[in-house]
């Protein structure tokens, strides 16, 4: 039911994973798009051909996006391809896991820039082309479940996404009078090549079976998600947290998860 014909989308992060999933799902409901991803990137250019054999329209430009200047490039460069964004999917991060005793200066600060300040300078962008146009459009956030979850050795990546979830928030008040949907989606544990780098792919199978829905998520459950809120069918729905995780949050929460007393701890059984 979802239909976004004729509108133009802008992916960042495109040639692979999250955002990879994202504009394909959003090709597949009818989207024109304009894709990104960093400079040098191998994979932007397979992602653009499987769209543009859909049938749809599809430019590329690569960009830094970690830089206010990258981020001016692109949203011109996309409006310049296309006359107009509908919709923004903004997908910039960076991450390293390291101990908090440990963990550089440096790559805290790279951290927070690369995932909460780049989210800031893109959505700021669009959204003033969308309101000197006359208003409405839609921005999704890609956040993530460690903005609720405070995970060992993620300290620097959960506190950027946390700030990106309240900015986002923010953002969404005060583009309600223009009716520009600004929601957040969170994945929770995805299978993407980044996090192949990071675990084996027997750790992930093993890890994803332990969840409550059986299994990791996919690029396109995200796609999925952010195809709703960019269509008119979530016209309504505007500064929320959208967890697409299959329970990732709470997968210790399962009776599995309850540790039985030891048995000389057990309480005496009642009597007759």
């Amino acid at each position: 039911m979802i239909n976004l014909r004729g509108k133009f989308a802008l992916v960042t992060g495109a040639g692979r994973g999250i955002g990879k999933g994202c504009a394909l799902q959003l090709a597949q409901q009818g989207a024109n798009l304009v894709l990104n991803d960093r400079p040098g990137s191998t994979e932007l250019k397979a992602t653009v051909e499987e769209i543009r054999g859909m049938g749809h329209t599809c430019h590329a430009f690569e960009a830094d996006v970690f830089s206010r200047a990258g981020c001016e490039w692109l949203v011109h460069q996309a409006i310049e391809a296309t006359g107009r964004i509908d919709i923004l999917i903004s997908n910039p991060a960076y991450s390293r896991r390291g101990a908090f005793l440990d963990y550089a200066p440096e790559e805290f600060e790279r951290t927070i820039s690369g995932t909460l300040i780049s989210g800031f300078h893109l959505s700021q962008l669009v959204a003033r082309h969308m309101v000197a146009r006359g208003g409405r459009g839609k921005i999704v956030f890609i956040s993530s479940v460690q903005a609720e979850m405070p995970i060992s050795l993620c300290a620097p990546y959960g506190a950027a996404k946390a700030g990106l979830n309240h900015m986002m928030r923010s953002i969404a008040v005060e583009l309600a009078p223009y009716r520009i949907n600004v929601n957040s989606i969170e994945p929770g544990w995805i299978d993407t090549p980044g996090e192949h780098l990071s675990f084996s792919s027997e750790t992930m199978a093993q890890e994803g079976a332990r969840l409550p829905w059986g299994r990791l998520g996919l690029p396109e459950d995200i796609g999925h998600a952010a195809a709703f809120l960019s269509s008119d069918e979530a016209d309504y729905i505007t500064g929320t947290v959208l967890p697409v995780d299959g329970c990732f949050r709470f997968k210790d929460c399962g009776p599995e998860a309850i540790i039985a007393p030891p048995e000389s701890k057990k309480p005496p059984e009642p009597k007759s």
